[in-house]
């Protein structure tokens, strides 16, 4: 006769679904607590999809530094399957 403990494997099944569970309310309560009310559509544009509203703002997205430009002529220059 089957018994509830941890070498039938009951335990753990019940303690991922509760772990589950747990994850899943929170991830519904962070997207319900957004504060979006305009979830923004996707609209075709010159051949592509171009994403038109939303909650992200320019000011949002993080900016990558800017890498300074290399002399061609110094040492490493540009990479040859890159140049022209």
């Amino acid at each position: 006769m089957a018994r509830l403990t941890a070498t039938t494997g009951t335990l753990p099944l019940l303690s991922g679904l509760a772990a589950a569970t747990a994850l899943s309310g929170l991830a519904i309560f962070a997207v319900v607590q957004s504060g979006c009310d305009d979830p923004g559509s996707y609209r075709p544009r010159d051949g592509v999809l171009e994403l038109v509203g939303g909650c992200v703002q320019p000011d949002d997205l993080p900016v990558s530094p800017q890498l300074p430009a290399q002399d061609p002529g110094s040492l490493g220059g540009t990479q040859p399957a890159l140049s022209p």
